[in-house]
């Protein structure tokens, strides 16, 4: 077998890195861009890496510098019978949170409740430069906002695909722990898809045992190669430190809120207008399908795409564009990334038989939950 190994492994060990000379030297002969050629070169150092890794300090030092530390000066009014308007009365800076460098021109991601209520925002940089900071936007129904510093030579995170994120996978969470200054504590992806803790509107949490304390929020989530996997958000906590359970917002869903802010000011969304409810066993069986086939349709919004689609309640959806939909919380963030204008095809049991209804999405209404 050993002897086996050798004279059919060697060959291929020889052919593989003969092609990533090629690409480093010539890449113009392979016929690719030097941005699909860089991502191909990390690729190969990720499969030849194949001892035990003992250390994360690459990741580290790849990360950390796009890590900033915000702080805040908050202003509020207070009345005063002895005074003909109000009064401003502002609070010191002080730091309340994190965030992450995520393009070279300087565009920020942080928490919607780190820079909420802020008239001023203060952002620190590991190297020591500090700069104000201005409000692009913000989306209160993700716990999102974005912010822009106009500094030069920017340290920045690429945004990973975080529906590639599995359970197990080490992950570093960075950012500013009660002030301390910057910290870097890892753990694993605990879970995936956490949308029933009725925080935000739109939830689908990545969970981590990596510490995320008071201060994190905003900060940086990454994976062993220093690629930004989410925003940490907050921490499950019954005494207020850190108990195992953390949750970040997926890098995916920060992309969305990201770009729609930054093109329109605010996060545009599509919207289906129905009312849904989980399948439970009792209702399965007297609609004669599995528990876990889709979503029962209790309710539909008049005049919304559903309806115009002949949506009824009393169908059970069981996908959208192929996709299946078993949770009408995923299908609601799944249409919310939707275009407005753009169809949909949905499948949709009804009576026992299965039917193709195709729905425009529309813009969300703002007097919907």
């Amino acid at each position: 077998m050993k002897k086996l190994l050798k004279s059919v492994g060697l060959p291929i060990a020889i052919g593989l890195f003969s092609g990533l000379i090629v690409l480093l030297v010539v890449p113009d002969l392979a016929g690719i861009s030097e941005r699909s050629r860089n991502q191909t070169v990390e690729q190969f150092t990720r499969l030849f890496n194949l001892s035990g890794q003992v250390s994360y300090g690459d990741a580290v030092k790849r990360a950390a510098p796009a890590v900033v530390s915000i702080s805040t000066t908050s202003v509020s009014e207070r009345g005063d019978s002895n005074l003909p308007l109000p009064q401003r009365s502002a609070s010191r800076d002080a730091p309340e949170g994190s965030g992450v460098i995520v393009s070279p021109d300087g565009y920020i991601l942080t928490n919607h409740h780190v820079i909420q209520n802020a008239s001023r925002l203060l952002i620190t940089l590991i190297d020591g430069r500090e700069v104000q900071a201005t409000l692009v936007g913000t989306d209160p129904e993700s716990d999102l906002a974005v912010l822009k510093i106009g500094l030069k030579n920017l340290p920045y995170l690429h945004l990973a695909d975080s529906s590639e994120a599995e359970i197990g996978d080490v992950v570093l969470a960075i950012g500013n722990p009660f002030g301390l200054g910057q910290t870097v504590t890892m753990g694993i992806i605990s879970a995936t898809g956490r949308n029933d803790l009725q925080l935000n509107i739109y939830e689908d949490f990545i969970q981590t045992d990596a510490a995320i304390n008071i201060g994190n929020s905003g900060g940086a989530l990454v994976n062993a190669y220093g690629d930004l996997v989410g925003i940490s958000t907050l921490l499950f906590s019954r005494g207020g430190g850190s108990e195992g359970v953390g949750f970040v917002i997926p890098s995916n869903m920060a992309r969305f809120v990201m770009e729609s802010i930054i093109k329109y000011g605010r996060v545009i969304r599509g919207w289906l207008g129905i009312e849904s409810q989980s399948l439970s066993a009792s209702l399965a069986k007297a609609y004669g399908v599995s528990t876990r086939v889709g979503i029962l349709i209790t309710g539909v919004y008049e005049g919304g795409p559903a309806d115009l689609a002949g949506i009824r309640r009393g169908d059970i959806l069981i996908g959208i564009n192929g996709q299946s939909t078993r949770d009408g919380r995923k299908v609601m963030n799944m249409v919310a990334q939707i275009p407005p204008g753009q169809s949909m095809t949905m499948q949709v049991l009804r009576d026992g038989k299965a039917i193709e209804l195709i729905a425009q999405a529309t813009t969300r209404p703002k007097i919907v939950n």
